[in-house]
């Protein structure tokens, strides 16, 4: 197959990231979800959780007026996105690869062979998958999926310009309730396959 790049943009306990590992294994490819963080991590000599704190930092939207040159925080983030960017790209022109969230769609748009996908579910199977996979109390997993999907918009609204769900950069929108994982990772293995297999 040609070289191509997978994106992957999900709500949280839509099973995106099982789904990516799935895939991975199907088309043979090298899967990059947490290797991200770490890699910045060695770069900037930092503890891996605080390249995952300033990711998942949700920005409310009043703040830039409060301080429109920024704070030190915002300093922080933008400089870790910097960097994820940088090794990113570099991932992305080594070989076919799959990449899990991190603005990955919005850093690869230019780049050639590129499949960006976006993961949603019903906000009741989101609950039900948090409880069955995560072992989560359904109160939990409710405060789990309000907070991560808020901090994902943020970060992805604020360095792309868009929130990750924008279908117009997105070449495929599932619902992974309809096949499961393996039914969903087969079915984007399938469109990669017919898009990139040898002519």
């Amino acid at each position: 197959m040609e070289k191509f790049t997978i994106t992957i943009a999900r709500e949280f306990g839509s099973m995106g990231r099982p789904i990516a590992k799935e895939l991975s294994k199907e088309l043979g490819v090298e899967i990059y979800d947490r290797d991200i963080v770490e890699a910045v991590a060695n770069q900037l000599k930092l503890p891996v959780s605080t390249i995952s704190n300033e990711e998942e930092r949700a920005k409310q939207a009043f703040l830039p007026h409060m301080f429109p040159l920024g704070t030190d925080e915002d300093y922080m983030q933008d400089i870790i996105f910097e960097v994820q960017k940088g090794i990113i790209l570099d991932l992305a022109k080594k070989s076919s690869c799959i990449v899990v969230g991190r603005c990955s769609d919005f850093v690869l748009a230019n780049e050639k062979n590129t499949v960006h996908i976006y993961i949603y579910a019903s906000y009741t199977k989101r609950v039900e998958n948090c409880v069955k996979t995560l072992g989560m109390t359904p109160t939990e997993a409710k405060r789990a999926i309000a907070s991560v999907d808020k901090a994902r918009n943020a970060y992805h609204k604020k360095y792309a310009g868009y929130l990750p769900s924008d279908p117009k950069h997105k070449h495929l929108m599932i619902d992974s309730s309809l096949l499961g994982v393996t039914g969903t990772a087969m079915m984007i293995a399938g469109a990669v396959r017919q898009l990139y297999q040898d002519k």
